[in-house]
């Protein structure tokens, strides 16, 4: 009689498969446990696309004296186990030559590719598969994988900070001055911790000249973003441009997205993509992010590029941080402009 509820296992698996946050794109995050009589023998994650999926790592993971309980343990998965030969081959392959008599799968995959075949495979061999245990965490762990093939788009998270009476921004009088400064050190740590999650980030022509950010991860281990500026009305990117930090900092690709051909000479780092000017230019961009395998945005720009994000319902997170002091004038929040407000996560 078993004296540790399922939960426990599957709630280890989606631990494990958080160790890899921002680095397994495309693909989902995953984590697996092998339990027998109650206890872990063997667990792993997907570490990185390419590399062994988590059922490969929890297989390897288990102790040589202890292989021989493979056939009488449980497999807990976060995601269904893939059927398909990928990078790497199907993990249902491998759960069959090892003999594993039961899996429990947190959340069916939605790939077209799997889509329910993995789970069928096994039950056709004549494995017990149970499905569903945690599926809201294991949807909540995967919500950009999930937008990336049901929404076939990036997932777009917003993120701004503002004063509690609603401003950006202060009153500026020149580009030398310096940004308000809204975020404690922590929460500067969980905004480079979003860019770290986030294949790309995304700022306006305007953010760029006045504040002339880095863009960069230097808070949180692990990748930068590519980073991203968007100027729909080529008002950007003059000669004295090619000395902000975007353009002399190589740690991660820029893009550049404008409306006309740019003439100037950029680094080898620095790509430039010319779309279509007026109403088409937000589906464009979205269509390049698509073309170029980005399956995240972060949107750090300033009110009107996140309003125009807003205004076409286009985001599936807002990170939205009120600072505890006044401004009293500045650059209004992007709802200032907007009748709805979403939710602040």
């Amino acid at each position: 009689m078993s004296c540790t509820s399922p939960s426990l296992f599957m709630k280890r698996a989606l631990d494990l498969a958080c160790q890899a946050e921002g680095e397994t794109s495309p693909n989902p995050l995953v984590g697996a446990v092998i339990v027998y009589q109650d206890k872990i023998i063997g667990e792993g994650y997907h570490h990185r696309a390419g590399q062994p999926h988590a059922e490969v790592n929890a297989f390897e993971s288990v102790a040589p004296e202890a292989r021989k309980w493979i056939p009488l343990s449980t497999l807990y998965v976060t995601l269904e186990p893939c059927c398909h030969r990928g990078k790497t081959p199907p993990c249902t392959d491998r759960i069959l030559k090892e003999g594993v008599k039961k899996v429990v799968v947190a959340l069916q995959d939605p790939f077209p590719q799997v889509g329910g075949k993995g789970i069928e495979k096994l039950r056709a061999a004549g494995v017990e598969v149970q499905v569903g245990l945690l599926e809201k965490e294991a949807r909540q762990l995967n919500a950009m994988f999930l937008v990336n093939v049901l929404k076939r788009r990036p997932y777009i998270t917003l993120k701004w900070a503002e004063s509690k009476d609603g401003y950006i921004d202060a009153v500026r009088d020149s580009m030398q001055a310096a940004p308000t400064k809204f975020s404690s050190e922590l929460r500067l740590r969980e905004t480079h911790r979003l860019r770290h999650q986030h294949d790309a980030i995304l700022v306006g022509a305007n953010t760029f000249q006045m504040d002339n950010p880095s863009l960069t991860n230097r808070y949180w281990s692990g990748k930068s973003p590519i980073r991203i500026v968007w100027d729909s009305r080529d008002s950007l990117f003059q000669e004295e441009s090619l000395r902000s930090k975007l353009f002399t900092e190589s740690v991660a690709p820029v893009w550049l997205i404008t409306a006309s051909p740019l003439q100037q000479k950029f680094p080898p780092f620095v790509h430039s993509f010319v779309l279509s000017r007026g109403t088409h230019f937000l589906q464009e961009f979205i269509d390049l992010l698509n073309e170029k395998g980005v399956k995240s945005l972060l949107v750090e720009g300033g009110s009107k590029v996140l309003q125009t994000f807003l205004s076409a319902h286009l985001y599936d997170a807002v990170e939205r941080e009120i600072a505890p002091f006044m401004l009293f004038d500045g650059t209004p929040s992007p709802l200032s402009f907007c009748e709805e407000t979403p939710p602040q996560n």
